[in-house]
């Protein structure tokens, strides 16, 4: 051992996308503590200037505001980006369906977000900058790609495809030891879920023995998947559920 803490990322290129969301804010706010120079982007400039604010340490951070459905902004940010050690996508959009009312144009909105974005973002980063032997790349998933929840085919199926890439690029990319590896949520406490009211969030965590999550929680795991501590994982999908039983 040579003594550096492997969970440190002291020196490291991390982008995050959905940084203007809550998820990939503390996951940026954790990659920032942990020493990482930061690209964080996200749709919304105000609450992607809140992210900024709230970022510790003494790396470089840039923000690039960006639609990530836009293929021009796509390549602006690729452009932008540099040489990556660690690419984190947590931009999606996350609302229920039925099967009954849905149309063409919400299936392929959530698509476009969900998967499309993040694996031509990637595309774009490597024919330009690309990502340095080593590296690591974090796809936020959910709950959703392993069980089935009402009204969320749509959502579980781009997630499903996340996962299914994570895999397929951990053997593509394994020559260069570059990881690919999911996160799959269940219920995190986030701006969206309490809009629905505290009555609703008190009885989903009667499921969850360990109670609901936190943003902070699937930050933590992202930046273990970032850091050299997990450097023999590779295409697998964290699941982090509190001890749900989904089954």
């Amino acid at each position: 051992m040579d003594g550096t803490n492997p969970f440190r990322l002291d020196g490291r290129r991390v982008l995050v996308t959905g940084a203007s969301s809550d998820i990939g804010r503390a996951i940026a706010i954790a990659c920032a503590d942990a020493g990482a120079d930061l690209i964080v982007t996200g749709r919304d400039a105000g609450r992607l200037a809140g992210t900024c604010s709230a970022l510790a340490g003494n790396g470089e951070q840039i923000a690039i505001q960006a639609d990530l459905t836009n293929s021009a902004d796509r390549e602006r940010l690729a452009d932008s980006a540099g040489p990556l050690d660690g690419f984190v996508h947590a931009a999606a959009i996350a609302d229920p369906m039925l099967l009954r009312s849905l149309t063409s144009d919400y299936v392929h909105q959530r698509l476009e977000l969900n998967y499309v974005a993040p694996m031509l973002l990637l595309k774009a980063q490597f024919a330009r900058h690309g990502v340095r032997d080593g590296g690591s790349i974090v796809f936020i998933s959910s709950i959703s790609a392993h069980a089935g929840t009402r009204a969320m085919s749509v959502y579980a199926a781009t997630k499903a495809a996340q996962v299914a890439s994570a895999r397929c690029l951990a053997l593509e990319l394994a020559p260069r030891r570059i990881r690919a590896n999911c996160i799959s949520p269940a219920i995190v406490v986030t701006s969206v879920y309490e809009t629905l009211g505290e009555k609703w969030l008190d009885e989903q965590a009667k499921r969850y023995p360990l109670g609901l999550g936190r943003p902070q929680d699937v930050a933590h795991a992202a930046l273990f998947l970032l850091a050299d501590a997990s450097r023999w994982i590779t295409g697998q999908a964290l699941l982090l559920d509190g001890a749900c039983p989904w089954v």
